[in-house]
Formats: structure tokens, sequence, C-alpha cells
């Protein structure tokens, strides 16, 4: 089969025939119908995240469908349509998977990390951390769902009920949450790259009432701040917006320094946080929400040939949504 290859860390990705996966026990064998590219993608293949699985192919946002389950497979069948996310397996006896929180569990394996992901024309998936795919989503557009959406759907919840909600970096997980919070009667307003106009624009589409730099002082003071862009000194900046009490959320994997700030912007018992990974109770809460709530995704489509080009459009904020990779053209 066809795959992009990451056989070590900042030297791009190899095209490459390799022999089909098989299904093992609990597993399912999916063709590959539409892979979005995350921003983790590209910490993995600059080497910003450590000591992932070599020779790797990345991709943890996968919409397919089953061609073949392996034994004691009762949860799909041939036919199927699945969708596949960044978690991939876990434990299910530490004390963070048996509290409910085994998005934190020390052993958990990631797909498109630890497990071959999908910038394949096959994959495999415990069928556990696989799930079904709304019929109102087109394969391309639900792509972008199983990650950008489902991280930032848990990055919100961690926002509480806070009404005036602001975004910083109006990449693929803010255009999805974004909608959600407009959704759910919320105030969004939209920080982006220094005059990126393009950016902002699209923030009002989606029902921004304000958008502007990611320095500037919002109109309204913020009851929570939601950071997905990996960048450091956003984190005082977003204190500095958010009113007492308020909170800021940083929705990455990865993030450069935080700068030293003063403690006058978190004083107040304003609270900063992270959000590490996901739950299979997000993924089956948010594709319930997703539909009811409107949520469509802006995607640009790319041969799976063209996965290189995808992740470098990426990387220099050239994407309006999500890259998504379609292995079967």
């Amino acid at each position: 089969m066809r795959a992009q290859i990451l056989t070590a860390p900042r030297t791009g990705l190899l095209a490459a025939e390799v022999p089909p996966p098989r299904p093992a026990v609990g597993q399912v064998l999916i063709a590959v119908a539409a892979c979005a590219v995350c921003r983790t993608d590209l910490h993995i293949v600059d080497g910003e995240l450590p000591d992932p699985k070599l020779p790797l192919v990345p991709g943890h946002e996968i919409v397919g469908r089953v061609v073949e389950t392996g034994a004691g497979v009762d949860r799909f069948a041939p036919g199927d349509r699945v969708g596949v996310p960044w978690l991939g397996w876990t434990c299910g006896v530490c004390e963070y998977c048996r509290g409910g929180r085994e998005n934190l569990c020390d052993r958990a394996r990631f797909t498109g990390y630890q497990i071959d992901g999908g910038y394949a024309e096959l994959t495999v998936a415990d069928e556990r951390y696989c799930f079904a795919i709304d019929q109102r989503y087109g394969d391309v557009e639900a792509a972008p769902l199983m990650c950008a959406g489902l991280i930032g759907y848990r990055t919100l919840r961690m926002a509480g009920d806070a009404e005036y909600l602001g975004i910083y970096g109006f990449g693929a997980a803010a255009h999805i949450v974004a909608q959600v919070a407009r959704h759910q009667g919320r105030r969004v307003f939209a920080f982006t790259r220094s005059g990126d106009m393009a950016a902002q624009n699209f923030a009002h589409s989606l029902g921004a009432e304000w958008a502007g730099d990611s320095t500037a002082q919002p109109p309204e003071p913020l009851d929570a701040a939601l950071i997905f862009a990996p960048v450091g000194s956003l984190v005082p900046a977003a204190l500095a917006a958010t009113r007492k009490g308020g909170t800021v959320v940083c929705g990455g994997i990865q993030m450069s320094d935080i700068p030293s700030f003063p403690y006058r912007i978190l004083w107040e018992e304003r609270v900063l946080r992270s959000v590490a990974n996901l739950t299979r109770r997000d993924a089956e809460e948010f594709l319930v929400l997703a539909p009811e709530a409107g949520v469509r995704t802006e995607t640009v489509t790319y041969p799976l040939a063209s996965a290189n080009e995808a992740l470098a459009d990426l990387r220099s904020g050239a994407l309006r949504g999500a890259a998504v990779l379609v292995p079967q053209t």
C-alpha cells in the first residue's frame, strides 16, 4: 500500500510502498478515506515531540471504512464508517484510567505517534477507540472533527460557563470551537497573528463579534481564553485580557516557553491550566453535539503524495481551516 513515512525527525516524509497492516485481536482494518493534518503532526515531524515510533506513518484525524475485523471485534463490521482520534490505547488499570481520566494514562499510546496513523491507504485501530461518524458529514468534512474538534471541545469545557470567550490562534481547532461556542450562546472574540486580516475576516464569518491582533486588548474583559497557537507569549497576553476569576486554557500539546510575567495578571483568582489529549467520553459527547450545533469544517484537500506540502502550508500559516489528505485519489 502507499504511505507517507517519517524515518527521522526534521527530515520530512518519504513516499513508500509498504506491506498492508493486518488487524490483531480487537482491531479493525480501515481503508482511509480522509486524514486531516494536525499541528501535532508538525510537532512530531519537526522533532518537537520526543521519541516517536520510527519509522512512523503519521496522522490521527482519520475517517474511513472498516474492511476487515480482528478476532473479538463486536462494535463494528466491514462497511461501517469510523473515525479514529489521537488517543489510540490506554491501560485501563492505572489510577488515571480508573478515575475517569484516561487522557492522563501513563502508558497511553497515540495514533500517528506510537501507533501508525492515517497518512496511508490502510490503517489499523483498536475498535474501542474508534467512533461512528454522523452521516450528515462527508469524509473530508468529518476528518478535522477527530482532533481539532475533539481537543477544541475539551478545551472549551475547561472554560466552564464563560460567556465572553477569547480564542487565540484562529486555525483548525478554533474555527470549529467558535461554532460550538456561538451555538451555546457565548460571545466570541478572536485573536490572530498581527495584521492577519484574512484570519480575522474568517473569524467574523463564523460569528466572532470582534477580531484583532493577539497582543490587542478586546473591547470587553474575557471570562475565559482558549489558546490554540503554540506561542508561549500568548499566555501573559491572555491573562492580561481576562477578568477577575477568569480562566486561561492552553489547548495544545506543545508550546514555546512561557515568558515571565507579573503576578498581578494571575492574581484575583485567575486560573491558568492546560488540556492533555482527550477521553472517549469527549468524543462521544462532541460527535453528538457537532451536527446538532450545525458545525461545518472548512478544508483544503491534498493528495496523499502531497503530505509534505500540506505540512508546509500549516507551518507557514497559509491555511484557512484544516488541511486534509485524501489517500484514495
